[in-house]
């Protein structure tokens, strides 16, 4: 694993988070991320699983950060589900304009960073620091979390074949889509298909 701990909002410390995931607190979904070291996985502060004892957890602001630090999306509460709610000021537009680009396929195909940062009126190392500041990932790395979830979402809710699904959710071919899936969650699409999304509320 990488390092422990990415940026996190100054208004939850560790306590409150732990709190918060202890209670299943729901205003707290997707405001950050819990990745247990004992398992390699990451969930939401809503997830049903029996919690961790907090010797055993690290806090994330996003599930791109969870994912660079080398941790898999727990199948039970389904982090892809968890609403977009990130809370930080100041350079809060850019960011969020670069995420809404993201989610429209800016990064997608022959997409760059150097184009979304033109986009979003920053320089590209400049929009690489914000998202590492504020997600604790880069906008390829939230890109590709972004493409994770968007697939998830379809093999769970929809019977569209795989290659259409890789289509939709932005990978550049089946056996990229195939890679990529089986590499985040220990195994291949049409066997993710089978776990169908438990409701988390």
């Amino acid at each position: 694993m990488h390092a422990q701990f990415a940026p996190m909002d100054h208004s939850l410390d560790f306590a409150t988070m732990d709190a918060a995931r202890l209670a299943r607190d729901p205003a707290f979904d997707g405001l950050f991320f819990i990745a247990v070291k004992t398992t390699g996985i990451y969930c939401r502060p809503v997830c049903r699983v029996r919690p961790p004892l907090a010797r055993n957890i690290s806090f994330f602001p996003s599930a791109a950060a969870c994912e660079r630090a080398g941790y898999r999306p727990c199948l039970k509460c389904r982090p892809e589900s968890a609403p977009f709610c990130p809370a930080w000021n100041g350079t809060r537009t850019t960011v969020e304009r670069a995420c809404r680009l993201i989610d429209e396929g800016a990064l997608d195909g022959e997409g760059t960073v150097e184009r979304l940062a033109s986009r979003c009126g920053v320089g590209p190392r400049h929009l690489g620091r914000l998202f590492r500041q504020h997600l604790g990932a880069s906008p390829i790395e939230v890109a590709q979390t972004r493409r994770v979830q968007r697939a998830m979402q379809l093999i769970a809710r929809t019977d569209l074949a795989m290659i259409e699904i890789a289509h939709q959710s932005g990978f550049s071919s089946l056996r990229r889509f195939n890679e990529v899936i089986a590499a985040r969650y220990g195994r291949s699409p049409t066997a993710l298909r089978a776990v169908r999304p438990h409701n988390v509320t």
